[in-house]
């Protein structure tokens, strides 16, 4: 134990050290394990055209602009902090939110003044089902509610977007075919699409009582923009993968993210090669893995390499199959939700860093620096232990 606590690897039951060393599969996830959940807007979207550079908004009508930075402001869980002195301004909160402030910010969004002329009625935070979030807020004059999440699914609720001139048009079918084209050009690059979207509501449609009850309208949005946010691999990473492959040990990417960035960022980490994008089973999206029969998630579950938009219960679905075809699996995890699927499989390995109070009390061996090298580092130290 003293050894591995060396390798960044703190071991919460003993008996966990010897089943590592004998693990034929890990199922780990992309954001902060294999890649350094840093992350950054690279590519912007709006009014359905590409900003070069990304921040370039002048062409933008200001009506568009105050509302996406309406948008930006009101619907985050992160902050932004001014000094009184005037010097730069800090960004808190999840990486992928402070990527989107720190955007915000060099679009002209002054987060304090954004925020003092609307009050929040009704948030709905991201989750990772519906993959967005939301928030509704009130002037004196209006009520927006104002959505933020995957962007082909923002994409798939909206009616409506607007031109750089300001004007609303209706969403046909190839407006959408060319939005979706760019956020699969932008998912191929390996970034993280997000979508912000909104709607107007009366006055009259907000409930007086039991707001927080309000299920907000999300089915006839108008789309405000999309951003690409880059999150570069771990170094180190593609080595570690190819000495598991080596040793026999497959490595399985399950991610939350849209299926074509999961497969880029597999194929930079080397979890991927090019003989197994001919197989269509290598690469699953959650929902057909979840719509599956239990006798079905056995037959696949050895071919899959890549799970992209899978939610925590996908995951534990996976490792129940792969259990039952005779594998020690191995699993990483960070969220609360993660939980089931980090106490079912035979090695948990919770992260030290982002890891919640809930994943730690649930793995066997906490990963003190997130990193997926301390991972392979557990693994072969107890093989040659």
């Amino acid at each position: 134990m003293r050894k591995m606590m060396r390798d960044k690897a703190l071991v919460r039951r003993l008996s966990s050290c010897e089943t590592m060393g004998s693990a034929t599969t890990i199922c780990s996830d992309k954001t902060g394990t294999l890649t350094l959940n840093k992350m950054t807007v690279v590519e912007a979207y709006l009014s359905g055209t590409k900003l070069n550079p990304c921040d370039n908004t002048g062409m933008m009508s200001s009506s568009v602009a105050s509302l996406l930075v309406e948008g930006i402001a009101q619907n985050t869980a992160g902050a932004v902090f001014s000094p009184e002195n005037g010097g730069a301004a800090e960004v808190a909160g999840a990486p992928t939110e402070k990527a989107i402030l720190s955007w915000g910010l060099k679009i002209g969004m002054n987060f304090n003044d954004v925020r003092s002329k609307s009050s929040v009625l009704r948030v709905l935070p991201f989750n990772s089902v519906k993959k967005c979030g939301g928030v509704a807020v009130q002037s004196d004059t209006y009520v927006h509610i104002h959505w933020k999440g995957a962007a082909e699914l923002v994409l798939a609720s909206c009616k409506s977007w607007f031109s750089i001139d300001g004007s609303v048009h209706p969403m046909s079918s190839d407006k959408y075919n060319e939005l979706k084209r760019s956020i699969d050009d932008m998912a191929m690059s390996s970034l993280r699409c997000i979508a912000f979207a909104y709607c107007t509501c009366e006055l009259t449609m907000v409930p007086r009582e039991d707001l927080d009850k309000w299920q907000l309208p999300d089915d006839n949005l108008t789309l405000l923009g999309m951003v690409g946010i880059k999150d570069p691999c771990r170094p180190g990473v593609r080595d570690a993968v190819q000495l598991c492959s080596a040793a026999g040990v497959k490595v399985r990417m399950v991610t939350g993210d849209n299926v074509e960035t999961a497969k880029a960022i597999a194929f930079e980490c080397g979890i991927l090669n090019a003989k197994d994008v001919a197989s269509e089973t290598t690469i699953i999206e959650g929902k057909v893995f979840r719509e599956m029969s239990e006798t079905a998630r056995e037959e696949v579950a050895d071919k899959i390499t890549v799970m992209g938009r899978s939610s925590p219960n996908d995951k534990l679905l996976l490792v129940q199959a792969l259990k039952r075809k005779g594998h020690v699996v191995a699993v990483t995890g960070d969220g609360t939700n993660d939980a089931p699927a980090l106490h079912e499989a035979d090695i948990g390995l919770s992260m030290g860093i982002s890891g919640t109070e809930v994943a730690k009390e649930s793995s066997d061996i906490i990963i003190l620096d997130d990193d997926f090298t301390s991972v392979v580092k557990v693994i072969f130290s107890n093989i040659k232990a």
